[in-house]
């Protein structure tokens, strides 16, 4: 058997035990058949799931060349009975089945971020706003969001002077203007590719169970909102409206924003603070980094340039944990919300006697430069 060969049975094996799938591994398996379908290789499986049981029909494959080991994600089982006169038929159906569905998924993504790459050619980015909803079924109720954003936000996703322009434009996709901000949801029916999500999570100290939680994300729903001529809060607050909508749905599980993934129950409790004097959301859109190092305590920002301001860092820290957030919040929702711009060589303070130095260089956590406050 080749190495190609191997590792597809493998993967097919692998994918077969998934809880969602077969279960378990197979008590049996092997290689049937294999075949050329748009210029990749595959292979037929016909496997059994007990020992007395049906052989069963898999295919597996997408490799480009014979050195290859790593197939292109075309695997699947329909768990149907195996019959080696139709196998390799209805192996290709399978195949082709498999790259529709992605091509689908692909457009839909493609759809919603071109539409925020549009905007952010233009001004830097900034008043952009993006994130992804976790969901851990594969359902998305379009309906239930426009409900919540009507009932808890006055927000109507629809209008009768603009219909070519507002509401759901298209299968698992809303698109609308309020405020002369946009407005865009899409559904994927895929999860976040390569563990990004679950990558990033390993940042929210404040959510235990943030990793383990994303891990069982399998679709997600692209958000984007961006301001046409307003401020960067505005369309700010109309993105953390629009975010808490989505996190209201039953399988919604968290938001992968600002360079984590927060907990739907504390988004939304965040969010409503708007409906208190209309205070700012900064915690729902600026997420404040903290590590421990050998010398002190470090922290940074995450989300300061969506509204055209550096990203702020500071390190070596002697304060607490607790202490220095509070700081990254207080100096953030200054600047954010009095449009204030910190320059290198000025200094800043919350009291008289306070005077904190500023400087501007590389950034440690960050990429690009950023602000470097000592405290």
């Amino acid at each position: 058997m080749t190495a190609q060969q191997q590792a597809a049975m493998q993967s097919m094996i692998e994918w077969l035990a998934d809880e969602r799938e077969l279960g378990q591994q197979p008590s049996k398996i092997e290689i049937a058949g294999e075949f050329d379908l748009h210029d990749m290789h595959y292979y037929i499986f016909k496997y059994k799931k007990a020992m007395l049981g049906k052989w069963l029909l898999g295919v597996c494959g997408g490799y480009e060349d014979q050195s290859d080991t790593e197939h292109c994600g075309h695997i699947f089982s329909e768990m149907q009975p195996y019959d080696p006169a139709t196998a390799e038929q209805e192996a290709v159906k399978m195949v082709e089945m498999i790259r529709e569905y992605w091509m689908k998924q692909a457009a839909a993504y493609e759809s919603t971020q071109s539409e925020a790459n549009e905007m952010e050619t233009q001004d830097n980015g900034t008043g952009i706003f993006n994130g992804f909803v976790l969901l851990n079924s594969a359902e998305c109720d379009l309906d239930q969001v426009k409900a919540n954003l009507l009932k808890d936000w006055n927000i109507s996703c629809s209008s009768e002077e603009d219909e070519e322009t507002s509401g759901e434009t298209k299968e698992g996709t809303i698109a609308f203007e309020v405020d002369d901000c946009l407005l865009a949801v899409s559904f994927v029916d895929a999860p976040i590719p390569d563990g990004e999500a679950e990558h990033y999570a390993q940042g929210n100290y404040l959510w235990k169970e943030a990793v383990e939680v994303t891990k069982t994300h399998v679709a997600q729903i692209i958000l984007a909102v961006f301001t046409r001529s307003g401020s960067p809060l505005d369309s700010g607050r109309l993105y953390t409206k629009l975010a808490a909508s989505c996190l209201k749905l039953p399988n919604a599980i968290g938001i992968y924003t600002s360079g984590t993934v927060f907990q739907p129950e504390l988004f939304i409790d965040m969010a409503e603070v708007m409906k208190n004097d209309d205070m700012f959301p900064i915690l729902n859109l600026v997420y404040f980094g903290l590590v421990g190092t050998e010398t002190g305590i470090d922290g940074y920002t995450y989300g300061l340039r969506a509204f055209g301001k550096d990203e702020i860092e500071i390190l070596d820290s002697q304060v607490s944990p607790a202490e220095l957030r509070e700081m990254l919040i207080d100096i953030s929702g200054y600047i954010v919300e009095e449009n204030v711009t910190l320059r290198d060589g000025e200094t800043i303070g919350f009291t008289v006697e306070q005077k904190l130095p500023i400087s501007r260089s590389e950034g440690v956590y960050l990429d690009g430069d950023t602000i470097k406050i000592k405290y």
